[in-house]
């Protein structure tokens, strides 16, 4: 751990919850859910035939109310459907200019003078009626509302909804930056970056908290590590913490208090990981903001005229008092625009869309990778034994400030190496930045060495906000790699092995716009192709021979795809996967390298109907979220239906196809476990398919 990062999380040390605590709990984790209790009761002597379904612990944490509705949901509201235990921490009031009203009405009228409180209280009754609506139909379903201590040393509201005890929103009630991109030093940015020695308050008018707090920056972080350590979460949601800037205009393509607010969220999980251990392990997703707007719709029309409807109850459209608050009952701002600036129709994750986390050892041993509790855990499966064999794990890596998402790439001599991103924190603001790095087996089979950094193409933190993507790795036939990363000016990068084993220089590629994080596959005639989508396309460069230099990048001529890319070898070419924007129905097209611009044939829809997020490939295997959000399976060319499990999970699912012709599929459960299932060989009179289940037998 680097000596600045120490001495932040030193200073960030949570106090225990001493104060209430316990009967806080009580009536927060409230009642085993039902998916929990479904699977007690189907535990049997044989695991593998337990189904999984979704489980475990949610803590989001956002800076406004409503950044949950426009940003994390339809993930949000499909967590409740499951019945999981889920708390909303708001970090801020959201309080803005004060005034209520739709299209800036307020703004011209005496009568109706800024009232930041009221404002805040009415935001605050808003949420209050979406979450009732999602949980429990009914908008009007009661909350008790309390205050409880912060391991700060300040109070904040809790609510809890009665019908669902499970269900609890918990207020900061922080002041907010009142401006999307603006300098202001009375906000998370100013106290993050040291402009500011403290944070005040801004309370609603109807809040049980009368204690006007003032939080520093570690009071904040251990004030959210704290709500953690209450809590328990096994998944952690948050805003992006790198967004990334407009070149042309230099401001940020986020608001400001997301992006920082993510930071402090990112300072509280690694303190929260280093101090508290009586614990589950998490997992961290990440979301992006404001720049979906900017891009094709990711939700099929169906989910998004749902999601949108909970966002109608929010803003208050009838614009009737049935909560019985003299602030109002919704954010009348958001009435004229229920859908945002186009954010309403999509959901997109900033971190851990990459597919290629599941990667193949020698004599049919797997790995599998992801984040967890900020360190990258591997489970293992033995290579002999039937495919379906019991996984051991998760083992975790030493080294902490590892992101959500991991890429693998196998090495000619079966080895294996795991790349990821990694966040350095440390006390001043200057210290903040993301970068590249990979660890790789000592031996086939054997253990990992150390991390080693790749360092980042970006120059500093405040030029682009280390807005890198994930890392894609190629490898030579000599065993050297290449790792490809998208920069914050959506450019592509890349950094090679030289025959010594040490990195040259970051080379620029070129492109432009580039949205996803790099793919790559080698064809079989050895060439090397990369692939990234744009706003409207797929760029492509390619090798025209084995061992020649990367050319590109080249137009593809491919459609608007909802962002996440996949990329498989097949025969001659490299066959793409992708979704079809407004519809989320996954596609394809074979690419052909050769010297030039690639062949590209015609898009056709590969299966699997509805859903979002990146599209896992085994085979002819596919993998996915399904239009109910759950774990689903296809075939490529097969059903429009998506064979669907009963779980939600994290990220994007990973698969491989088994040199005996098995394929394995896995995904990164909402409870921090992974879940697996195999297709024998079509030649082996067996079950079709394993069902969904936990990797690791329960203990």
């Amino acid at each position: 751990m680097p000596i600045a990062r120490r001495r932040f999380l030193l200073a960030a040390l949570l106090p225990v919850l001493t104060v209430g605590a316990t009967g806080v709990l009580a009536v927060a984790t409230g009642q085993q859910t039902s998916a929990e209790a479904t699977a007690t009761q189907k535990q049997g002597p044989d695991f593998a035939l337990t189904a999984s379904t979704t489980s475990g612990s949610v803590v989001q944490v956002v800076a406004h109310p409503d950044d949950d509705l426009f940003f994390m949901n339809p993930d949000l509201s499909r967590s409740l459907t499951a019945g999981l235990q889920l708390t909303t921490v708001y970090l801020t009031s959201g309080e803005a200019d004060g005034r209520n009203e739709a299209n800036g009405a307020g703004a011209k009228d005496p009568e109706q003078p800024a009232d930041r409180a009221h404002y805040a209280e009415a935001r605050q009754n808003g949420i209050r009626c979406a979450y009732a609506q999602m949980v429990t139909g009914d908008r009007t379903s009661a909350w008790k509302r309390t205050v409880i201590p912060t391991a700060g040393g300040g109070q904040a509201e809790l609510d809890v909804l009665i019908a669902r005890p499970q269900v609890n929103l918990v207020w900061l009630q922080m002041r907010e930056a009142r401006n999307p991109t603006a300098e202001n030093p009375d906000s998370l940015r100013g106290l993050w970056n040291g402009k500011i020695p403290a944070l005040g308050a801004q309370l609603a008018s109807g809040t049980p908290v009368r204690q006007q707090s003032t939080y520093t920056k570690d009071q904040v972080v251990r004030s959210i590590a704290g709500l953690l350590a209450l809590y328990k979460p096994t998944t952690i949601r948050m805003q992006d913490p790198t967004p990334g800037r407009y070149h042309d205009t230099g401001k940020y393509t986020d608001h400001q208090d997301h992006m920082y607010g993510a930071r402090f969220v990112q300072a509280a999980t690694a303190a929260y990981a280093a101090q508290v251990t009586d614990r589950p392990r998490f997992s961290v997703q990440n979301y992006l903001g404001y720049h979906n707007g900017t891009l094709p719709h990711a939700l099929d029309p169906q989910t998004a005229e749902t999601k949108i409807g909970f966002l109608k109850t929010y803003a208050w459209l009838d614009h009737e008092n049935y909560c019985g608050s003299p602030s109002g009952c919704g954010d009348r701002k958001v009435a004229s625009s229920p859908t945002g600036r186009n954010w309403a129709q999509s959901l997109r994750y900033a971190r851990a869309d990459t597919t290629s986390w599941l990667a193949a050892g020698t004599g049919g041993r797997l790995y599998a990778f992801a984040a967890l509790d900020g360190q990258m855990a591997v489970w293992t499966r033995p290579g002999d034994g039937p495919a379906a064999a019991a996984w051991t794990g998760p083992q975790l890596l030493p080294g902490t400030g590892i992101d959500p998402g991991a890429s693998s790439a196998r090495l000619p001599d079966g080895r294996v190496a795991v790349l990821a991103t990694r966040t350095v924190l440390g006390p001043g603001a200057s210290d903040y930045r993301r970068e590249i790095v990979y660890a790789v087996q000592a031996a086939p089979d054997g253990p990992f060495g150390p991390w080693q950094s790749l360092g980042t193409p970006e120059g500093v933190d405040e030029e682009g906000t280390s807005a890198i993507s994930a890392p894609a790795a190629a490898v030579t036939p000599d065993g050297r790699l290449t790792v490809y990363v998208r920069d914050s000016r959506r450019t592509l990068r890349a950094r090679e092995q030289q025959p010594d084993g040490v990195f040259g220089a970051w080379q620029q590629l070129g492109g432009e716009d580039l949205q996803s994080d790099p793919v790559t596959a080698v064809d079989s005639a050895g060439r090397r192709q990369v692939y990234a989508t744009t706003g409207k396309s797929v760029l492509a460069w390619t090798q025209p021979a084995p061992g020649a230099p990367l050319q590109g990048p080249f137009p593809t001529g491919l459609p608007a795809t909802t962002v996440p890319l996949s990329a498989a070898p097949e025969g001659a070419g490299v066959r793409l996967y992708f979704r079809r924007p407004d519809s989320g129905v996954v596609r394809t097209a074979l690419v052909t390298a050769g010297t030039g611009k690639p062949q590209v044939s015609s898009v056709s829809e590969a299966g699997g109907r509805a859903g979002y997020g990146a599209v896992g490939v085994a085979g002819r295997l596919l993998s996915g979220r399904a239009d109910t959000g759950t774990a689903g399976t296809t075939g490529l060319g097969g059903p429009p239906a998506w064979t669907e499990s009963q779980m939600l999970y994290a990220g994007a699912p990973a698969g491989v196809l088994e040199p005996a012709g098995a394929t394995t599929t896995a995904v990164l459960g909402l409870d921090a476990e992974l879940h697996v299932t195999t297709t024998p060989p079509p030649t082996r009179p067996q079950p079709p398919r394993t069902p969904w289940h936990k990797a690791v037998p329960p203990k």
